[in-house]
């Protein structure tokens, strides 16, 4: 049992798999960290310094200055985090087109070379030709 265990979770796809699911963890830390850090404050000045975090709709309970407050008070909307997560969504769908479009151009590429006989294939079909002539 423990053998089968051992081939199982060695096996390739799992290895890749894990790998897989950490670089993507990993990837989606580094995409929060950009949207927060770098595009959300950017946003902000053009929009004339809306925090995106903080846009909420209150339901009930009296209205409140801030987002912590509102929850506390009653049914809330919280519309800003959405907005915040559509943008970290679609910057990652952005950046993940653009790796496969890339990998794609890679393997056109390489596909391409492997099409394109040898060096020796070429001189070696000529002299077969040659040969093909005399005979």
């Amino acid at each position: 049992m423990l053998k089968e265990f051992k081939e199982f979770a060695l096996k390739g796809n799992m290895v890749d798999l894990a790998i897989g699911v950490i670089i993507g963890g990993a990837f989606g830390r580094l995409v929060e960290s950009i949207v927060a850090d770098i595009l959300m404050p950017i946003i902000g000045l053009v929009t004339g310094g809306i925090d995106f975090s903080n846009l909420y709709l209150q339901l009930s309970g009296a209205p409140q200055p801030t987002l912590t407050a509102a929850r506390e008070a009653g049914a809330t909307i919280a519309y800003g985090n959405f907005i915040t997560l559509l943008i970290n969504f679609l910057i990652v769908a952005w950046v993940l087109f653009l790796v496969v479009k890339a990998m794609n151009q890679f393997k056109k590429k390489e596909t391409a070379k492997a099409a394109e006989p040898a060096k020796e294939e070429v001189l070696l079909t000529e002299i077969r030709d040659l040969l093909a002539k005399k005979a």
